[in-house]
This record gives C-alpha cells, sequence and structure tokens, in this order.
C-alpha cells in the first residue's frame, strides 16, 4: 500500500507521496513514486501512483520512451497542447497496461491494478490536477474536490479536510501534509518515509522546491511529537463526560 497527494493552491500545486512499496516484519522495501517530465518555459508535469509495482513502473516506463522517441510516431507528455491531453494520454496507458495483464491471464482479483494523480501545467493553460483511474477515466479537481489522495488515505484524510485553505502557503501547506502522513504511518505500518514532496508554483514552468524528508529528519520528528502533544492537550482541555 502507499499514500499520496496532490493538493491545489491559490499559489500553485503541492504534491506528497511516500516510497513503501512492501510491508512485514522482515520485508520492507522502498521505490520512488513521485516522477517529473519538465521542460523549462513551457511544461512542469508530475506523476504519482498508488498500487501494483509493476503496473505502475510499466505506466511510467511507456511515458518515459514516449518522451524520447519522434513525436510522430508516439504522442508523448512533453508534446501534449495541454494538461487534459496529457491527463488522457496518461489514463489511456494506465487502461492499456492493465488490459495487457488481464489478457495474459495475469491479472487476479484486481491484483494489478493502480491508480495516479497527474497535475502540472503547460503553456497555455491553466495548472490543473487529476486523478486517473485504473479503468482509464479521470476527474479533475475544483472547488468542491481541490486535493486528492490516493493508497492508504483514510488515517490521513480528516486533517486535510479541517485544516486546508487554498491560500495556504507552500510552507503551511507542506506542515499539513507532514501531520497528514504522520498521522497516516501511526495507524498503518504499510505507509512509511521517506516522503517525497514537490512544490510547483504557477506559471513559473519549472520545478520549485523538491525533495525528500526522511524518518530521521528533524522537521518531520519536530512535527510528529508537536502534533502528539497538542492532540494530547486538546483531549485534555475538553469537558469529561458527566454520567
Amino acid at each position: 500500500m502507499t499514500y499520496c497527494v496532490g493538493m491545489a493552491l491559490d499559489r500553485g500545486l503541492v504534491f506528497m507521496s511516500d516510497t513503501r512499496t512492501n510491508a512485514g516484519l522482515d520485508n520492507i522495501s522502498t521505490f520512488r513514486k513521485m516522477h517529473v517530465w519538465e521542460e523549462p518555459g513551457d511544461r512542469v508535469l508530475v506523476l504519482i501512483n498508488a498500487g501494483n509495482l509493476a503496473t505502475t513502473q510499466a505506466v511510467v516506463s511507456i511515458l518515459e520512451e514516449r518522451t524520447k522517441a519522434p513525436e510522430d510516431r508516439e504522442p508523448s507528455l512533453m508534446g501534449a497542447p495541454s494538461m487534459f491531453q496529457a491527463a488522457r494520454m496518461v489514463a489511456d496507458v494506465l487502461r492499456e497496461v492493465i488490459d495487457e495483464h488481464a489478457q495474459t491471464g495475469q491479472r487476479a482479483d484486481s491484483t494489478f491494478n493502480a491508480t495516479m494523480i497527474l497535475g502540472g501545467q503547460i503553456k497555455g493553460g491553466p495548472p490543473r490536477l487529476f486523478l486517473i483511474y485504473p479503468e482509464g477515466n479521470f476527474i479533475e479537481a475544483g472547488g468542491d474536490t481541490p486535493f486528492f489522495q490516493i493508497g492508504e488515505m483514510k488515517y490521513g484524510r480528516p486533517i486535510l479536510v479541517r485544516a486546508y485553505d487554498p491560500t495556504l502557503s507552500f510552507e503551511a501547506a507542506m506542515k499539513l501534509l507532514v501531520v497528514s502522513f504522520d498521522s497516516t504511518i501511526k495507524a498503518n505500518l504499510t505507509v512509511g518515509a521517506p516522503f517525497d514532496y514537490l512544490f510547483y508554483e504557477t506559471d513559473s514552468y519549472k520545478v520549485g522546491h523538491i525533495g525528500r524528508i526522511k524518518q530521521d529528519d528533524p522537521y518531520f520528528k519536530t512535527i510528529s511529537q508537536g502534533w502528539s502533544n497538542a492532540l494530547k492537550e486538546a483531549l485534555d482541555s475538553l469537558p469529561d463526560f458527566e454520567s
């Protein structure tokens, strides 16, 4: 399992993804789930994924190969005229990869399914954020759905729902996401650090701040402990039940 979030703000887009692909007492592995395509001055596209690793890596490999092939052979993300067309391209590739598994008898109980979040901006259009389903359809973020989560989302969702504000700065959004991820890993061992993150500022047409937060990162430890303490203090401040 995994946990990934894509968030739309007035200032731009924010992404965060964990890196855990397997979990057990003696079997934990990590793999990068955030992929970036950039043409400074023209476009930035960010793809984060949850689901079967073979499926997601096949999709990313196909998309990457197409960016290196002549444009008249295969349409690529670097040649897509809009974010909507880029989302259609990712959705088509995802559906094709899953269908290929099904046709070869490798699919069982949706084992090879995957879900993806695609966001970014292509010159001539605004920043856009899409949630792409394994069936090949997708929806776009808007006023009612300003952020998307994929993977193990239920533990980290309450903090996002309560504290999200479109006017958040990137720094405040980062704090919110770290709390959401911390809440998730506290409740589910299949999600874990390190976490990859990326900020994209509207109309910059270049990758903003990008990095990775490890389990022993001082900021992560401060937020984790501070959030735990704040919750305990808030609980203690509430009136006791009277029987």
